[in-house]
This record gives structure tokens, sequence and C-alpha cells, in this order.
């Protein structure tokens, strides 16, 4: 080791305190005592504080990959996709554009990652680093930069004085590095015996661990503009869901839910990361009925979970209630109906807490579920307590967004229609009283425009009560627009509500002509459907 006077690189002042202060030490120790001095009175002279016996600058990361990019510049994701692609291009052209997403471009970087890349990954990456290894690419590196810079050799350098990548022990605090100053001492040397000195040492190097620890709190991925556009997003996407074709939307949602996710893979404020989680909860809720009007229910419920834990982790209940409700939703239109009598159950609790309309989608939920299992007694029961929700209702975040997020009256009036059909003639009359004030309400419930979805399978409620009242006339009028859809809106519930016409209609003992030319159209409408993208 050279004495610290031996860098005449370092300015006047520095040389002067290392002369005067501390001239005694070595290199190394001499550095890690003066850090803090250093950045205190020269805050503008560019960091040397860690240096090899050559005095060339040792780099210190915890990753190999993340020094050699941080060494040529490429450490922006962009910048390394461009050169990914350059490489990739040489290897096999089907390689290229499969650089890793930012979220797990940067896992990279940290060396937070559980498993070896992909196979095509090694590939470009070995190539991307000639002589270097995945192996060696995702372990720490403690190196100086003109030993990083040359490309390795199989033997090593013996002018080397460190190893060029080592598996350091870690630090308190589960940083991996070469230990601290005061750790290192030991008894009969002079700094061991200097102990004002060494507690000096030491509450420097906590002052700069805050300090770093500070800086790392303060920086986010997120800005008051970002939330802005993604509440904007959600907004637009809720009223949008109800009243065009699901393929036009399909790309939105899963923009927007891809969005949310890599935001919350990085770091935010808490404030800023619970906003994401609700954005990404209602996101969720979103697909999974996106996923049900497709007839993928397994993948419904898998976005439904997901949404939940998203409501759990922002802590609000209404999201918790409105994403059971769509859980009841989804398993109602699966004919899984005591599934969905326990999911609108499951959601009391959140419900009574936040009072929002989505207190009312469950209770509504479980009595159209307990309608469906001919359990009309208790149907009634749920019905009431739809009602008397709806007179306590507070509206919250959901309800301001607006469209699939609030559960409107005429949607109410549509769910205790469908729960009073369940019922035969004895229920008919006021199932369509309650369809028609339904259709009534729903152009002028949404802004913009109706729901075609509701309005819909409102008119297959409708078409069903008359049938059952032996009204097959008014019956056609109700089903005339519903077969007017065309291919692109015939989701699965609307599929399933044609099919419940259709059993309705067979159930007549005497089906005249004009019951037969209804099934005829029935089964000629359920041939095209909405199909889900390849």
């Amino acid at each position: 080791m050279r004495p610290v006077a031996h860098y005449s690189r370092l300015p006047v002042e520095l040389l002067r305190f290392a002369t005067t202060e501390r001239a005694e030490l070595h290199t190394a120790a001499w550095f890690a005592v003066a850090t803090p001095v250093i950045r205190e009175r020269l805050p503008n002279y560019p960091t040397m504080l860690t240096m090899d016996t050559a005095g060339d600058p040792l780099i210190d990361e915890p990753t190999l990959l993340k020094a050699l990019l941080k060494a040529r510049h490429w450490q922006k994701r962009d910048t390394f996709a461009r050169e990914w692609d350059k490489v990739a291009k040489t290897i096999d052209s089907r390689l290229v554009g499969i650089c890793p997403a930012h979220a797990q471009f940067y896992r990279w970087l940290k060396g937070s990652v559980r498993h070896t890349p992909h196979p095509d990954a090694c590939r470009i990456l070995e190539a991307m680093f000639p002589g270097w290894t995945v192996q060696q690419l995702f372990q720490p590196v403690r190196t100086s930069r003109s030993r990083l810079l040359r490309t390795p050799t199989a033997k090593p350098d013996p002018n080397d004085d460190i190893a060029t990548v080592t598996q350091r022990p870690p630090e308190p605090g589960g940083r991996r590095g070469g230990g601290n100053l005061a750790s290192r001492e030991t008894p009969g040397t002079p700094e061991a015996g200097r102990r004002p000195d060494r507690e000096k040492q030491v509450i420097a190097m906590s002052a700069q661990r805050a300090r770093d620890f500070l800086t790392r709190i303060e920086v986010s991925n997120v800005g008051a503009e970002t939330l802005d556009q993604l509440a904007d997003d959600l907004r637009r996407l809720v009223v949008a869901y109800l009243q065009q074709p699901l393929p036009t939307l399909l790309g939105d949602l899963v923009n927007t839910q891809n969005r949310a996710f890599e935001l919350l893979e990085g770091h935010q404020k808490p404030t800023q990361t619970r906003d994401l989680y609700l954005v990404a909860g209602i996101t969720c809720g979103l697909l999974a009925m996106a996923s049900r009007d497709f007839g993928a229910a397994h993948e419904a419920m898998t976005q439904a979970r997901t949404g939940y834990a998203c409501a759990d982790n922002a802590g609000h209940d209404g999201l918790r209630t409105w994403i059971r409700g769509l859980q009841a939703n989804i398993t109602y239109w699966s004919g899984r109906w005591e599934d969905s009598v326990r999911y609108a159950q499951l959601g009391a609790e959140a419900a009574a807490r936040s009072r929002s309309t989505a207190a009312v989608l469950l209770a509504s939920s479980e009595a159209r579920a307990l309608g469906g299992l001919h359990r009309l007694e208790e149907a009634h029961v749920a019905l009431a307590r739809a009602a008397e929700a709806q007179d306590r209702v507070q509206p919250d975040d959901l309800d301001v967004l607006g469209g699939l997020c609030t559960f409107t009256r005429p949607t109410q009036l549509k769910y205790a229609a469908e729960t009073l059909s369940w019922g035969g003639a004895p229920e008919a009359g006021d199932a369509e009283r309650f369809a028609l004030e339904a259709l009534a309400a729903f152009p002028t419930a949404i802004p913009g425009g109706g729901s075609f979805r509701n309005e819909t399978t409102t008119r297959c409620i409708l078409t069903v009560a008359r049938v059952v009242r032996g009204e097959v006339e008014g019956a056609a009028e109700a089903l005339g627009p519903v077969l007017a859809l065309p291919p692109a809106q015939r989701s699965h519930t609307i599929l399933t509500s044609v099919a419940r016409v259709q059993t309705a209609l067979s159930a007549r003992t005497d089906p005249g002509r004009e019951a037969t030319a209804l099934t005829g159209a029935l089964e000629a409408f359920a041939v095209e459907r909405l199909t889900p993208p390849r």
C-alpha cells in the first residue's frame, strides 16, 4: 500500500487533510475514514473513495452484469435492448425482440433472480460479453475499472491484486462487500488502540448508510401525472366495457393492467403504492369479467383472486366487496349457484364497512343465485337486504369511477327481475314489471348511453317471464333487439340468457307456430358467438 500523499491527482485541500490528520493510515483505511470528510468539504469532486494499489477506482456492484453495463454506458434498459438485438441478430434472427421487460431487466442488475435465465437469453448474454459465463454475470463483483474492461482470460493475471469476481461475505444489513473498517481491526494494531477514532469511524459509516438509505426511499417510479393517467384510462374503460364490443377493449385492458403491475414491481411512496394496488385490483376485476364473457371461467376466477389480493394490499373494503360480487357473478354464469351464494356471503363483512354500491351488488347477487337454486323465500330476504343497502349507500372511489364499478338502480332492478324469473308463474308478473322498469331506466343510467350487455340480458329475462305467462307474441317482441346483436357482442352471459329462453319455450306443452319460429331463431342466433383472441 502507498501512503495517501501518493495520490497527487487529489485536490490540495484533500492532500492537506491526508498528511496532517491521517497520514499514518494506509490507503484503504484512510479512504474509508475520510469518506464523510471528502463529501462534506468537496461535494463536487468526483468520488474515488475506494482504490486498488495502483490508484485505480474499485467497482463494487451486486452483479458483474451491472458493472459491465455501467462501464459501457448501457445501463438504461432501452440502450441495453438495442445492443441485445444487435447481438441476437448475429445468432438467430428469431431471438430479436425477446429482451427482458423493464422489471426483469432491473432484477437482473440487482441480482435478485432465483434461476438462470432462459437458454436463449444465456446465449445472447454470453455473446454480448465474450469470456464471461452467465453464472459469473450474476455474481457480485469487486474489481478495478481497468481490469473490468479487459476481456477475461483463462488464466488469472499475476499482476492483479484482487479477484475479478468474488463471493464476498455479507456485511451487517445483508449487503455483500468487504466488511467495514472497524470489523477488520484486531488487537495489537494501531487502529484498535484508538477507541475515540474507532467510534468516529463507526459513526461516520453509520451516517453514510443512513444517507444512502434516504436517497433510495425518496426515489419513486410513480409521479402524480402517471397516477392521473391511469385513473383516466380506468374511467374510460369501466364505462366503455358496458357499451362497446369486448374485442375493441381487450388490448387496452391488458395494457393498463401491465402498466400497473410493472409500476408495483418498482419503488414508490406508500400512498402511491396503495393507489397502484387499487388500479391493479380494478383492472383485474375488468379482465375477470372479460374472461367470463369469453366463457373462460377458470381464467376469470384467477383474475378475480388477484384482484382481491390487490384489494387486501390497498386496504380497500369497497374493492374487496366489489371483487366478491364479481366472483359471485362469474360462478353464477358458470351454473355454480352454491358457490355464487358463498362468495356473496364472504363479502358481507367488507360490505358492511364500505357501504358503497358494491354492498347492493353483493346482496343482489346472493338473491339471484338463491333464485337459481329455487330457494325463493331466502331470495326474497336477500332482495330486502339489497334494498336496505341501497338506502344506506355512501359512494366510494369505485362509485366515482362509474360504469362497471358502480351498481346502478336499473342494474339492481334487473337482478331482482332475474331472481324472480326463477320462481315460475307465481313470480312471473313481478319479474316482468322489474324488467320493464330496468329497461326504461338503463339509457340514462350511464353517461354516453345505456349498456347493451345489461339491456340484452334484461330483455331475455322479460322474455322468460312472458313465456311463462303464456304471452309468446309479447316474448317475441321483447327478444327482437337481442336477435339483431352482431356476433362480436354475443358474449357467454348473453348466450346463457338466450339458452334460458329456449328452455322456457321447450317447457310449453303446446308450443304453437310462434313459439316454434322463435325457437328456430334462437338456435340460429347461438351458432355465431364472441370468440376469444388466438
